[in-house]
């Protein structure tokens, strides 16, 4: 290995990221907003810490969230000099382990074939369920085992857990649980394990075998993890294995870009990491090397219309300000982005650099057609809409009709869509919009788009040619599947807000952005899901370098050719002007959160003004003397079960649910799940006291 020159990997960053870089020992996050160098910084802390002999090579363990962010961070690693330094997502790591040693558990057998995905096996239970529910999709089902499974959450047990965190399944409960416990059954049948298995089965051994816990804890000592806003309980669990009782430990992460909580992810594991590592190093990447100022202005605004005061600072030069347009129809929306677009290719923006993102895969067809007809390249990320399984299906369908000698060879114009939509409903599973707007599940919800899209263009087919059969209607639906087809790998980017995770262009347009597209119809009010909404525009603002369009239109066709009147999305206005933040912006930069504490568990500054304001409260003493009982129990100091900011948080908000316990400001994930159900208790027990003694006050009176 050549000789690394510490002061050289320091030389070319700034401030905040060299701060980072010297934090090579001890518990450390990483706050890194969007654009600011985050890999740059693991890999030259990973470096700089091999340099100094903070470590050892062959101890590091870089985690990745993706086979492809660890292959790049290999790559970074091998430029530094590095090539033998370790990078690998959770799945990877448990796999080399698990195969080590399984055999030894289980008189030499080797490890269970992987199950290269869930849907197929989910697929066949999911069409056998009763009426319309056989036409659930997969993905959503398969999400759903993913959260439980990745909460240890078996199936028997599911019920109970769904409703204290106030989790919908996307059908009925019972379905639901036959489903998660057929798929299990079927997997033991065909002899194999899931990834969710994966670690499961890891944690397992290392929870048991003491032996096996020593042997991987002294192969691996020092770990760095990105995309920890990403990381689900399970993942947190095993992380929390391989460490053991050392504390060289740091996270990446951004926690206005979690935007998979779907699947089990949450940002409350980055969120309180102060909290539960006292003296932890926190530092903040707030230089942006990706965006214009005017790009990044909008970015902050949204955020600050959240009441956070968290700031990008911009580094590139000035350049043009974004547009934020209102347009008369849908129509004219869509001229004008393609007008948008053919500016930016005659500037001199290469293709390649555009990106056009949108909620759902379904709001691509319209620009798709438009792009054609323009005569403008483009190429669809992710599952192209002619390409959907249900789109499939649906052009099947029309393919039968096309092909037959009865009836429906016969028919046309509006005779014709409606016999294409009754069949689409009877063997599809298409629903009335009304119906479709209860739909659980991003997968539902994308699906019943799809149908609803293409039903949408057999309509407008229809009425500009009333005498055409099925035979044109296929004709026109399989002309359009091969223009997306022929989409060019050099053209401008279509794909979805989740999709664009991780990307950057010159040029980013957000159309569409309006109240039941952006957020999304199905958030309601719900503060969760709004909060996701959110985030998933800030992902999107983020991802462009200097040409920005965002736009929405007063009228949108829907259903049946009809049109609707929209309004804009609430988060226009928090980007349209500057909104004043709740406090300074800047560096920021500590060692715990509140400051720190002494061996008795006592906080200083926040912790003591905390105590102070809740002095006297019966649910703060309560939980106090029971955190005093829990902390001799697990001879732990109290500060490590809950400090006083904490108890005081809770004296609050009072909750009654697990969901309201998620949202105390200092409970995250790891302690709702040891002490959530204990703290939940004593909270009840107090309230329930103070309603007796309200009642007999009054009987009294």
């Amino acid at each position: 290995m050549p000789r690394l020159d510490p002061a050289g990997l320091l030389a070319d960053l700034d401030p905040e990221q060299r701060e980072a870089v010297l934090a090579t020992s001890g518990p450390v996050a990483i706050l890194a907003g969007a654009g600011s160098g985050k890999t740059r910084v693991i890999s030259r802390r990973a470096a700089y810490a091999i340099a100094t002999e903070a470590v050892r090579p062959d101890q590091v363990l870089i985690v990745t969230f993706t086979d492809k962010a660890a292959g790049e961070m290999v790559a970074r690693l091998r430029d530094l000099g590095l090539p033998g330094v370790a990078a690998r997502t959770f799945h990877a790591q448990a796999l080399s382990q698990l195969r080590h040693f399984w055999p030894g558990r289980h008189d030499g057998q080797s490890l269970p074939e992987l199950l290269d995905a869930k849907l197929p096996m989910i697929g066949r239970l999911a069409r056998q369920l009763p009426g319309h529910y056989r036409f659930t999709p997969a993905k959503d089902l398969a999400d759903e085992i993913e959260w439980a499974k990745s909460r240890r959450i078996p199936p028997r047990g599911y019920g109970a857990a769904a409703e204290g965190s106030g989790r919908e399944p996307p059908i009925p409960e019972d379905l639901f649980v036959r489903v998660y416990d057929g798929y299990e059954r079927a997997k033991v049948r065909a002899g194999r394990i899931d990834f969710d298995d994966l670690l499961l089965e890891t944690i397992a051994l290392l929870e048991t075998d003491e032996a096996a816990a020593a042997l991987v804890r002294a192969r691996k000592s020092w770990f760095s993890v990105d995309e920890y806003q990403d990381t689900n309980p399970l993942q947190q669990r095993l992380l929390e294995l391989w460490l053991g009782d050392r504390r060289d430990l740091c996270v990446v992460g951004d926690e206005d870009q979690t935007i998979y909580t779907f699947t089990g992810a949450t940002s409350g594991f980055l969120t309180t990491f102060a909290q539960r590592w006292p003296g932890a190093r926190e530092v903040a990447l707030i230089r942006n090397y990706r965006s214009s100022p005017q790009v990044l202005a909008l970015a902050n605004r949204l955020l600050a219309g959240d009441g956070r005061a968290k700031r990008l600072v911009p580094t590139r030069q000035a350049g043009p300000e974004p547009v934020i347009a209102r347009h008369a129809s849908d129509q004219a929306e869509l001229d004008a982005l393609v007008g948008w677009i053919s500016t930016r290719v005659r500037s001199g923006t290469e293709p390649a650099e555009i990106a056009v993102l949108v909620r759902v895969n379904a709001q691509l067809v319209p620009i798709e057609a438009a792009l054609t007809r323009a005569g403008i390249a483009y190429q669809v990320r992710g599952v192209p809409f002619y390409q959907r399984s249900e789109v499939r299906g649906a052009l099947a369908v029309v393919r039968r009709m096309a092909g037959s000698t009865g009836q429906a060879a016969r028919l046309r114009g509006a005779e014709l869509a409606a016999e294409v939509e009754a069949r689409w409903r009877r063997e599809l599973g298409l629903e009335d919009d009304a119906v479709a707007a209860g739909e659980r599940g991003d997968e539902a919800r994308e699906r019943q788009a799809s149908l609803d899209t293409l039903l949408a263009i057999v309509e407008a087919r229809l009425d500009d040619d009333p005498a055409a059969d099925a035979t044109n209607v296929l004709a026109e639906l399989e002309a359009r599947a091969a223009a997306e087809r022929d989409g060019s790998a050099d053209g401008v980017n279509l794909l979805t807000y989740h999709r664009a995770k991780g990307l950057e262009w010159d040029a980013v347009a957000l159309p569409s952005l309006e109240e039941g597209l952006l957020p999304i119809r199905q958030a309601g009010e719900d503060a969760d899901a709004l909060a996701e909404e959110r985030r998933l525009l800030y992902v999107g603002l983020t991802r462009a370098r200097v040409h920005l369009l965002l736009s929405w239109a007063e009228m949108r066709a829907g259903r049946a050719g009809g049109e609707g009147r929209r309004r804009p999305s609430r988060f226009l206005a928090a980007v349209r002007a500057p909104v004043a933040t709740p406090g300074r912006a800047g560096r920021q930069s500590r060692t715990t959160a509140g400051s720190s504490a002494d061996a008795g568990g006592r906080q200083k500054n926040g912790a003591t003004s905390a105590r102070a304001s809740s002095a006297g409260d019966p649910v703060f003493e309560a939980l106090r003397a029971w955190r005093l009982e829990k902390a001799r129990e697990l001879a732990q100091p109290p500060y490590v079960i809950a400090h006083d900011t904490t108890l005081a948080a809770l004296a609050e908000a009072r909750p009654g649910s697990l969901e309201a316990l998620w949202r105390v400001k200092g409970i995250g994930p790891s302690k709702a799940d040891r002490f959530g159900a204990e703290i939940l208790a004593v909270v009840a027990r107090i309230v329930a006291e103070e309603g007796d003694e309200e009642a007999a006050r009054s009987e009294g009176g």
